[in-house]
């Protein structure tokens, strides 16, 4: 049986994940705080991301870990919030990493999650694996949670770090929230309508992660982003496109701060920033993104 451990796998992004890697003839285990809806047939452990529990003995003779935990972005950086951020990513990679030295038959792969938020907001850079990483919240926790990661990742087992821009699908991630504004009229250029829109299809998310499993030259760090970026302006004209509506209006600055707070209750410089990245190293090793534009 091929066991591949899903950590923080019952968000939008493991469920997608999980119902792939079955596909492929793999036996996914989510390991989450919250149990999945009863419909979901994946088998499941519950983990609060602080402790070791019986899910360590899961980890004996399983083929990968995929590691999706951490606290969701998409809300207010109240301080509380910040650490949260911070500590649900670095503690639960320790937590793992301590799990592995428990056991006698250790996975053969580790798949990291990380952000490519890690590049900061670069006004109009591309960035590639080989820039330098950025200022401010998001690249400070994108650091702490790689050398977490490094730190723990034991060193007969192979690693690989995805440094992920926002996943977009039909039954969650990003898009949602992005068809919403669009159906409510706003889908227009937010801010300056410059800012970078890099994202990744769940799909070719779904094969990267598969593909980094499955095949022995994946490893180190890559950035999983679809290869072509385009601007807030571009993003929102071709969503508009895809939903049939002709007309969106812009959405200064001053409507994004105020609404993303008493609306959405999430941070406005989640849509008022952004960056360009793409991958070299995917490019060099053959990956074939399904979806590119």
């Amino acid at each position: 049986m091929s066991k591949v451990l899903i950590f923080g796998g019952t968000g939008f992004i493991g469920l997608s994940l999980a119902n792939h890697l079955k596909e492929k003839g793999l036996v996914p285990i989510l390991i989450a705080r919250h149990k999945p809806d009863p419909s979901i047939k994946h088998e499941f452990r519950e983990w609060e991301a602080v402790t070791l529990e019986e899910w360590v003995e899961d980890l004996n003779n399983a083929k990968a870990i995929v590691n999706l935990t951490g606290k969701t972005v998409d809300c207010i950086k109240t301080p509380e919030n910040c650490d949260v951020i911070l500590r649900s990513r670095v503690d639960s990679t320790k937590i793992i990493g301590e799990a592995i030295k428990k056991i006698e038959h250790p996975p053969k792969v580790w798949v990291q999650m990380s952000t490519a938020h890690i590049y900061g907001d670069p006004p109009s850079q591309v960035c590639t694996e080989s820039s330098s990483t950025g200022y401010g919240l998001a690249p400070f926790v994108g650091k702490a949670w790689e050398k977490a990661f490094l730190h723990a990742l034991p060193k007969n087992i192979r690693g690989v770090r995805l440094r992920t821009s926002f996943v977009i699908g039909r039954n969650g991630g990003a898009l949602k929230s992005l068809k919403q504004i669009a159906k409510l009229g706003l889908g227009g250029k937010v801010g300056t309508g410059r800012q970078g829109m890099s994202w990744i299809h769940e799909y070719d998310m779904n094969e990267l992660i598969y593909q980094s499993i499955s095949n022995e030259k994946y490893t180190g760090m890559y950035i999983a982003s679809a290869p072509n970026p385009v601007s807030n302006t571009e993003f929102m004209k071709l969503l508009r496109k895809k939903l049939g509506l002709s007309i969106g209006l812009s959405a200064p600055e001053f409507m994004v701060r105020l609404g993303a707070k008493l609306i959405f209750k999430t941070d406005p410089e989640l849509a008022l920033y952004g960056r360009y990245v793409k991958s070299e190293k995917l490019q060099s090793e053959g990956f074939i993104f399904k979806f590119q534009n």
